[in-house]
């Protein structure tokens, strides 16, 4: 008599390892779904107007009401709509604006922190450096006409501001300051002093290379003979490799005595 085999083993057994497989990724898109779904409910009653508007930093060349009006347009908009990146972008386009940082504070406030400007130089006749040696141009330049003024090639103003800064710390000690710097488009760099306690300004001729080097010789040499006879300086070119030229200043034209007038 042969011996059957029970039935179980007869029988296929159940693959639960393709329901396992299945039942993450379908928890997921469930879980995906409800909360999205929540969300698109709650979203009408957490999504706020905005009704606050902060501003701040030190503010000298710009108002709080010209900020106001100029990201106004972008106010219609709710909490979670706002234009953040088109309201910065719209506020670093005032002439006085550096940086600006926007970002939202619960439940309907927009916080803004404004870096301005900071003049250090003119930049020919119609625009200002910051202290970068980036060129920005205010409405009116009238009031910064105490400012040193730069010339140069449009592509080199971060470099004629490296070399201001740099030459300025030079000559400071002597009591001299920087009215006038220009790199001309051949490469050469000319330099004019402000009129001061140290005397009337005078140009430095300086040619288009090592100009450390050459400002440290004028130095030395006005140290040693110039200083006496500043006031009768014009100019001083360093375009040598070793020495420098004077140019004096004219001498004054005598006054023509004024002839009396007899009174009766």
């Amino acid at each position: 008599m042969v011996a059957k085999e029970p039935m179980s083993a007869r029988l296929p057994k159940a693959n639960f390892g393709f329901i396992k497989a299945l039942f993450w990724p379908v928890l997921l898109v469930v879980l995906g779904f409800g909360t999205y779904e929540g969300a698109q409910r709650l979203l009408p009653y957490a999504d706020r107007p905005i009704t606050k508007i902060s501003v701040q930093g030190d503010l000298s060349y710009i108002s709080q009401q010209a900020v106001q009006q100029r990201i106004g347009p972008y106010l219609a908009a709710s909490f979670f709509t706002i234009d953040l990146a088109g309201m910065r972008s719209e506020l670093e386009q005032m002439p006085w604006i550096a940086h600006a940082e926007v970002r939202r504070v619960w439940p309907d406030q927009v916080t803004i922190r404004l870096e301005e400007q900071l003049p250090v130089a003119r930049w020919g006749d119609e625009a200002l450096l910051n202290n970068q040696g980036q060129a920005f141009t205010p409405r009116e330049l009238a009031n910064y006409e105490h400012l040193p003024q730069l010339f140069g090639p449009q592509r080199a103003q971060q470099q004629v501001m490296q070399q201001y800064q740099a030459l300025s710390q030079m000559l400071r000690p002597l009591g001299f300051s920087i009215a006038r710097l220009e790199l001309r488009e051949r490469g050469s760099w000319f330099l004019t002093t402000g009129a001061g306690s140290s005397g009337p300004g005078i140009e430095l001729l300086l040619g288009r290379d090592r100009l450390v080097e050459k400002m440290r010789r004028f130095i030395a040499i006005y140290e040693k003979t110039l200083k006496e006879q500043i006031t009768n300086i014009a100019s001083v070119d360093l375009r040598y490799a070793n020495g420098l030229a004077v140019g004096w200043r004219a001498p004054a034209a005598p006054t023509a005595a004024q002839p009396a007038v007899a009174k009766n």
